[in-house]
């Protein structure tokens, strides 16, 4: 299965269509979204093109491919006009020999690891948005990733998401470039640019 994994579109018709432009150009079968869908929250200025009610539409015609877990931006309202799950805390994804904890990095996170974290296990993988930055960081037990931002990158990092096929990983900008990719222990960094530690 070639999943695609995207994060934090906080609202963005603009860029939840370069997004959706994206996963019909990867062909993959199914579509990761790691919360804060609809909201831009405080925090953050409105992204280019902030229309959540286009973001529903568009999503709600691809639903059967979704797969969502909640982001600190979303409440239940949010659930009432979306079409598909989205109030799980996480999700869990066996892919091959990996085993991946898929969360919005709110609640759990590097420094606040699920219970399951604490037993070393093979192929464990730790993936979370919410920060905005891309991220592929190898620990001991585990492996970190972050896809980044689909609407709103920070730290001086691109509009990007992040494509699973056949227990490898590539991040890619909403354009396609891909600038980093990760199989077996150590992620290979391509013209990956300091700030995506």
């Amino acid at each position: 299965m070639k999943w695609m994994i995207a994060s934090d579109i906080h609202g963005s018709a603009f860029y939840c269509e370069k997004m959706l432009k994206a996963f019909k150009r990867e062909q993959a079968d199914k579509l990761l979204l790691l919360g804060d869908i609809l909201y831009h929250g405080p925090r953050n200025d409105l992204p280019e093109g902030y229309a959540p009610k286009k973001v529903i539409e568009m999503l709600n015609n691809i639903k059967e491919k979704i797969l969502c877990v909640r982001g600190n931006c979303d409440a239940e309202v949010d659930q009432m006009v979306l079409e598909f799950p989205i109030m799980a805390d996480y999700a869990m994804i066996t892919e091959g020999d990996l085993n991946i904890f898929a969360t919005h990095g709110h609640h759990f996170n590097e420094k606040k690891l699920p219970p399951m974290f604490e037993k070393t296990q093979e192929g464990l993988i730790l993936l979370y948005g919410h920060t905005h930055v891309p991220v592929c960081r190898v620990h001991e037990s585990y492996t970190y990733m972050n896809p980044g931002s689909v609407s709103i990158p920070k730290e001086n990092s691109e509009h990007s998401y992040m494509i699973l096929e056949n227990g490898a990983f590539w991040w890619k900008t909403l354009d396609g470039e891909t600038y980093l990719n990760f199989k077996g222990s150590k992620p290979e960094r391509g013209y990956c640019r300091e700030e995506y530690r």
